[in-house]
């Protein structure tokens, strides 16, 4: 069973950084493809970053050279290191791993406020 576990969230003010973490176990993490996603109040989710198994990178235009996605196979973790924050980056942030039919994480809140 895919279990997927963020953490990292929390209260950041413009212009500074965050990094979230997701914990993966259920299947074989090396060989899948990863996501971070976004979802603000009232919006529809997006995608922010994904990584394929050979780790090549691919991101969405609002947070090119501000966000950063990684991955360590070893702990079956994937990252998002955020700088730069700005306040619309505002959103409950969520893990996935990509196939035809996502599996999600629960989500870790990110509120950028001063």
């Amino acid at each position: 069973q895919v279990q997927l576990v963020e953490s990292g969230g929390g209260l950041v003010q413009p212009g500074g950084s965050l990094r979230l973490s997701c914990a993966a176990s259920g299947f074989t993490f090396s060989s899948a493809t990863m996501g971070w996603y976004r979802q603000a109040p009232g919006n529809q989710r997006e995608r922010v970053a994904k990584i394929t198994s050979d780790a090549t990178t691919n991101y969405a235009d609002f947070v090119k050279g501000r966000f950063t996605i990684s991955r360590d196979n070893a702990k079956n973790t994937v990252y998002l290191q955020m700088n730069s924050l700005k306040s619309e980056d505002t959103a409950v942030y969520y893990c996935a791993k990509i196939s035809f039919f996502n599996s999600w994480g629960q989500g870790t809140q990110v509120t950028v406020s001063s």
